[in-house]
């Protein structure tokens, strides 16, 4: 059966499923730093940067496969979505209250960025959905 619908889309997942995600993809860097892969200051750690982002929306989307068990594509483009939203807001919010730097990053690699994390949930999703109840 066929479940990509958008009313089988259950937002308070996606947003769920977004937050576990940052969680793991921040826990997977902290992991990098302390063993000594990646240098605190961010420099010279783009593939394991990008490694991390990868295995954090795989759980994410995992996550979101499971307790939605309905639409893990579109949930995962629902998080790529969400993570436009989030930057917006980081970029908006403090860059006006704060007087704070924003993101700097070049267009193209937020865009592949968010093509990652897209990708990588919907596999992670699509292996969370087949997983038996």
């Amino acid at each position: 059966m066929h479940t990509e619908h958008l009313q089988n889309v259950r937002w308070g997942t996606v947003a769920l499923g977004w937050f576990i995600a940052a969680a793991v993809t921040s826990l997977a860097v902290f992991a990098m730093i302390a063993v000594g892969v990646l240098s605190r200051d961010g420099h010279g750690g783009t593939a394991w940067g990008l490694l991390a982002t990868a295995a954090g929306f795989f759980a994410g989307g995992w996550f979101m496969g499971m307790r939605a068990g309905r639409a893990p594509i579109l949930h995962a483009v629902a998080v790529g979505l969400f993570s436009l939203l989030v930057w917006f807001l980081v970029n908006l919010l403090p860059g006006e209250m704060l007087d704070a730097q924003s993101w700097d990053v070049g267009a193209a690699y937020a865009a592949g960025l968010i093509l990652l994390q897209i990708v990588s949930a919907a596999v992670g999703g699509r292996m969370g959905a087949r997983e038996p109840r």
